[in-house]
């Protein structure tokens, strides 16, 4: 019968409880486990088999007691209690308030696991989101309901982006507003205060929800801190048709989590002392971005990741990569420059990127200045590369030309100031200026039409 508290445990490993169990227990079960003196820890279940039940506890586990420790299986799975005050509002990992403000009112709880979305009901992505960034909104495109990581390194600018694509982000020709969600997961709390600061100077923290697992809170929580916050997402798009950006810091946190508790139950790991799952659940996680029949809302996700010794094919990122469309690349080489943001040109990119530009969405012009500007930076950096075999004063007077050309790339269109604001015109006019630089003939990207349109008439080469 449930309701009935079990008492006494079999072990204590860690996070980890195991308990004799009823035959009515299921998979990620809620539980409520008790101490002697009464004190209440929230777990849930994470394995099961015929006799025992292994019981995963958001906390510590220290004095628990094998034999006066109470175990309550609650029936239900893991809930966030979601309503029309979640806007605004600062809670923990488990979705517990945090800011000193009442709980919310409503008696409407949600599983935050999700609810698998029917594909068949999917929309496609095709709306072009402008975060006034240059290197992004003009060459690696943010689709509204898309899911674009970042991938960063220690030390790298990642949460000033984070903050400023929060603030800036806006639907081109449209008046529908952005409401964020962010997710901080282990990181620490001079960046959980940036963020706040950050949108309180920018006056939009009142259309935040924010779910923050410090790095002193027990690691474990970092395992449902992302999934709350894809749930208020989820009321929000879906039950109240807003457009939700979602910002999740730091995706390795989360998969270090999840390896701690693969270790403590002892199973076989995968690449790097990952779990086998790993791709399968950062899938559930990110899948629950996109745009759905019957709904005006929207979830756009950017999920944060800092690539262990700047990795790029460590797991994490690799797997990331796979599942999301597209990622953009913080580069250290451009940071130790001075650019901001330095986003490496060459290995990001947008999958979406195609069907959210062009005329009527940006400009006519917008695929072929971004296809143009890709193939002479890559030319840069071929020259670069030969430059430090045999010297810069060896080169050519075309590729020292390119090499001025790729300066004033990073310089001038890579390099923007953090409160910038950019519109898409701007920053497309500021690519037809770069390509000026270029000899006409190298433009085999760039229809005809569209050079005698939009290049600049004081033209300096005449070829």
């Amino acid at each position: 019968m449930r309701g009935i508290e079990y008492r006494g445990l079999t072990s204590v490993d860690g996070p980890i409880v195991v308990v004799r169990r009823s035959e009515q227990v299921f998979f990620n079960e809620t539980v409520y486990v008790r101490d002697k003196n009464g004190q209440k820890r929230t777990g849930r279940v994470i394995d099961l088999n015929e006799n025992a039940a292994v019981v995963q506890i958001f906390g510590t586990t220290t004095g628990l007691d094998l034999n006066d420790t109470s175990v309550e299986f609650l029936d239900r799975r893991l809930e966030l209690r979601v309503g029309e005050g979640l806007l605004g509002r600062i809670f923990n990992g488990l979705g517990e308030p945090i800011d000193g403000l009442a709980p919310i009112v409503s008696s409407e709880n949600v599983d935050v696991n999700g609810m698998p979305i029917n594909p068949y009901a999917r929309v496609y992505p095709r709306d072009f989101i402008q975060t006034g960034i240059s290197s992004i909104d003009g060459m690696n495109t943010l689709i509204r309901g898309q899911k674009l990581p970042i991938f960063s390194g220690n030390g790298l600018p990642h949460n000033r982006l984070a903050a400023q694509i929060i603030r800036q982000a806006k639907i081109l020709n449209s008046d529908e507003q952005f409401v964020m969600v962010f997710a901080g997961m282990g990181i620490k709390y001079d960046q959980a205060q940036f963020f706040i600061n950050s949108f309180e100077e920018s006056g939009v923290l009142s259309k935040v929800v924010m779910f923050q697992s410090l790095a002193d809170a027990p690691s474990i929580e970092r395992i449902i801190t992302p999934r709350c916050a894809l749930t208020a997402a989820e009321y929000l798009a879906f039950k109240k048709n807003m457009h939700v950006l979602v910002v999740m810091t730091d995706m390795t946190n989360y998969c270090e989590a999840l390896r701690e508790i693969s270790t403590t139950r002892g199973e076989v790991p995968g690449r790097k002392g990952y779990p086998g799952y790993l791709y399968s659940d950062l899938a559930e996680l990110y899948e629950r971005a996109g745009k759905i029949k019957g709904s005006t809302g929207s979830i756009t996700q950017i999920p944060i990741l800092t690539m262990p010794n700047d990795d790029i094919s460590h797991p994490i990122p690799d797997l990331t990569g796979y599942i999301t469309e597209g990622q953009i690349v913080l580069d250290r080489e451009l940071s130790q420059k001075g650019v901001y943001p330095p986003v490496s040109g060459l290995p990001s990119l947008s999958r979406l990127m195609k069907d959210g530009i062009g005329d009527g969405m940006t400009r006519e012009d917008h695929a072929a200045v971004s296809s143009q500007l890709f193939a002479a930076y890559s030319k840069v950096k071929n020259i670069r590369n030969l430059a430090a075999i045999i010297g810069a004063e060896e080169l050519g007077a075309e590729d020292k030309m390119y090499l001025k050309f790729g300066d004033v790339l990073e310089g001038e269109f890579f390099t923007q100031d953090e409160r910038e604001d950019r519109s898409i015109a701007q920053t497309l006019d500021l690519g037809w200026k770069l390509l000026k630089m270029l000899p006409k003939s190298d433009l085999t990207r760039i229809k005809p039409e569209l050079i005698e349109k939009y290049l600049p008439k004081d033209w300096p080469w005449q070829n």
